[in-house]
């Protein structure tokens, strides 16, 4: 590790060590209010897998799972007679499969919200979802006003009914995938005290070190203006430590499993996290940590060789990204998969396997964000579900979480002290888990497809994500 990274590093751990765990897993000064530190989870979860998933709101996927804070209906801006009528819509059930791709940059983020492209927010009134666009600037209309029927995801209502589901999951950063795997890999995208990065680089190839010279990223500033295409190079470090920085100082092993990178054919590289840090990019890590394909999980499992803590990204048809008319959606049985082979092996009684989606891919949500930060945040709620034999079956936790929570408990678990990002603010999900309860049998996810299918399945030939 260089030593500017090791340096900033020990600075937030003292500041971390100026502060002492608040309730709701926040942190208070030192002599606040006195608190219980959460139940040492790290006793009984050895392994933690995130596999991160596309695109879906929680009332496209869950607005209609027994128990979930979810919605059948919604409203959207009618224009009547040159201005803007708040109105109701019921939401259209809709096949998982096909699909258009929905506009969700920091733009259709804000329509969405109070059906005006500005910063900062100060609050949003869900309203606007027909002012995002499809296919460059085509107003959305009423399509994100849908939900997936749910017999085509029968997989995922399968882990929410045999473990645990979220509702009130809030993603980072209202922006789109770009930034929602940094934010899920390093707690946020802040590349100094004024500016944090959204959006995406002003090319589509690979988002990362790979990208061709001339790249450019987006900005956000503190003060809310947007400086588009004005940002670094998709290579850097950030000034605070990522994830896999304090992993690595405890010696706490861990993995990135990607399709190859980069590679045009599999455009799941579009969403490999690593490929933007240039420590890893330039450094050994590069081949030990990243693994490629994303199918390795299925090797590393087989062979013993699962690491304390695993990042899965799928190739785009496994992802629950839309993908146009005749392209096929295997997300439900790829995440099923993924939690089988864990099932099935020794590591099931130590591991705790997190779902979530990157973000709400413009679809409707009608829970507004609890809180507006400077860096284009909180953003939409997306569905976590979690699938371990410490979850209550069929759990439904209503408590307010965002991605920093997931890492949160990560810090926890293996004791590894805190980024200083979002995860200082962050609630932790370990309240989803009941670590005193006798750790449960593993219950198998029906399927259609298996391991194997994965496995010989052929690269991607759909063109590459662009949002």
């Amino acid at each position: 590790m260089k030593e500017p990274r090791a340096l900033t590093a020990f600075l937030a751990v003292l500041m971390i060590s100026a502060c002492s765990v608040g309730e709701g897993g926040g942190l208070t000064p030192r002599g606040g209010a006195p608190s219980l530190l959460p139940d040492a989870s790290g006793k009984y979860i050895k392994h933690v897998v995130l596999i991160v998933q596309e695109n879906r709101s929680v009332d496209n996927l869950f607005g209609t799972f027994p128990g979930v804070d979810g919605a059948t209906s919604g409203y959207y801006l009618k224009k009547v007679g040159g201005t803007y009528v708040k109105t109701k819509i019921t939401l259209a059930k809709k096949p998982l499969t096909g699909g258009l791709d929905i506009n969700h940059a920091s733009s259709a983020y804000n329509y969405a919200c109070d059906g005006k492209d500005t910063y900062p927010k100060t609050s949003c009134d869900m309203d606007g979802f027909n002012l995002e666009g499809i296919g460059g600037n085509n107003p959305a209309s009423t399509y994100p006003y849908q939900y997936i029927d749910p017999n085509d995801i029968k997989p995922y209502w399968a882990i929410a009914k045999q473990y645990a589901i979220g509702d009130h999951l809030f993603q980072t950063q209202g922006s789109g995938s770009f930034t929602a795997h940094q934010d899920l890999f390093a707690g946020g995208t802040a590349i100094d005290s004024t500016d944090s990065l959204i959006d995406y680089p002003n090319t589509w190839a690979n988002w990362g070190c790979g990208e061709a010279k001339g790249t450019h990223t987006s900005l956000l500033t503190t003060a809310g203006t947007l400086l588009h295409n004005q940002g670094p190079f998709p290579c850097l470090t950030y000034p605070t430590p990522t994830m896999r920085d304090l992993l690595d100082a405890k010696g706490v092993t861990w993995k990135y499993y990607t399709p190859p990178y980069p590679d045009s054919q599999d455009d799941g590289a579009l969403w490999n996290a690593p490929a933007v840090l240039t420590d890893i990019y330039n450094g050994p890590e590069w081949k030990t940590n990243v693994s490629m394909p994303e199918t390795n999980i299925f090797d590393d499992i087989q062979n013993g060789a699962l690491p304390a803590v695993s990042w899965i990204t799928p190739k785009q048809a496994n992802s629950d990204h839309p993908g146009g008319k005749g392209t096929p959606d295997n997300g439900p049985e790829w995440v099923a998969s993924v939690v089988n082979a864990i099932g099935e092996s020794s590591y099931w009684n130590t591991t705790a396997i997190v779902i979530v989606w990157d973000d709400w891919g413009g679809y409707y949500d009608h829970e507004s964000p609890p809180f507006f930060d400077n860096a284009g945040g909180l953003g939409f709620r997306v569905p976590i579900l979690v699938a371990s034999p410490y979850v209550p079956k069929n759990e439904v936790d209503h408590t307010q979480y965002e991605f920093g929570s997931i890492l949160k408990f990560i810090e926890q678990n293996f004791g590894l002290g805190s980024m200083g990002t979002t995860d200082v603010r962050a609630k932790s999900i370990v309240g989803m888990f009941a670590f005193r309860r006798k750790a449960r049998a593993f219950a198998k996810i029906p399927s259609s497809l298996n391991v194997e299918y994965f496995r010989r399945q052929p690269p991607s030939t759909v063109p590459v994500d662009s949002e």
